[in-house]
C-alpha cells in the first residue's frame, strides 16, 4: 500500500489524443492524479466534472490534474468531448498503473474484473506522494478539500 512519503511510481500511459504521458513529464509541478472506474457512470462524472469546475484553483496552486481509469484512450476521447474536461484522462487499459498505485479492483459489478478503484493522490514537485486516498466504495468521492489543503501546503 502506497503512503504518504513514498516516491509516487513513474507511469507512461496514453492520454484520449493517443500520445504517451508520463508522471515524469510532470517534474516541477505538483500533480493530482486520479484513478476512477468507468467512463459515462454516474459518479466518475460528478467527479470529474468537480474537477473541471474547479481546474483554474488547482492551476492557481501549479498544480496539474491527471485522470486514470482502465477505458480504451478511444472511450476516454469521447468522454471528455461529453463532458469538456478539460485536464488529460489517461488510459490504463493493462491495469499496470492501478496495480502498482493499489488502486484496483481484482472484481468488480456485474463480474468485471480489472477495474481502477477510485483513488486520489497529490505527488509534489520532486515525484513524492504527498496524500493518499484509496476508496473501496466506487460510490465514494475523493475528499476535494483534503487535495486542495494538501497543495495549499506544498506552496
Amino acid at each position: 500500500m502506497l503512503k504518504i512519503g513514498d516516491k509516487a511510481p513513474d507511469f507512461k500511459l496514453f492520454n484520449s489524443e493517443k500520445k504517451e504521458v508520463s508522471l515524469s513529464d510532470y517534474k516541477g509541478k505538483n500533480v493530482v492524479v486520479l484513478f476512477f472506474p468507468m467512463a459515462f457512470t454516474s459518479v466518475c462524472t460528478t467527479e470529474l466534472c468537480t474537477m473541471r469546475d474547479d481546474i483554474a484553483y488547482y492551476s492557481g496552486l501549479n498544480a496539474e490534474v491527471l485522470a486514470i481509469s482502465v477505458d480504451s484512450p478511444f472511450t476516454l476521447a469521447k468522454f471528455k468531448e461529453d463532458q469538456r474536461l478539460n485536464f488529460p484522462l489517461l488510459s490504463d487499459f493493462n491495469k499496470g498503473t492501478s496495480k502498482s498505485y493499489d488502486a484496483y479492483y481484482d472484481e468488480f459489478v456485474m463480474g468485471m474484473k480489472g477495474v481502477a478503484k477510485r483513488s486520489a493522490f497529490v505527488v509534489d514537485k520532486e515525484g513524492i506522494i504527498r496524500y493518499a486516498e484509496v476508496l473501496d466504495s466506487a460510490g465514494n468521492l475523493p475528499n476535494f478539500e483534503a487535495i486542495k489543503q494538501t497543495l495549499n501546503s506544498l506552496n
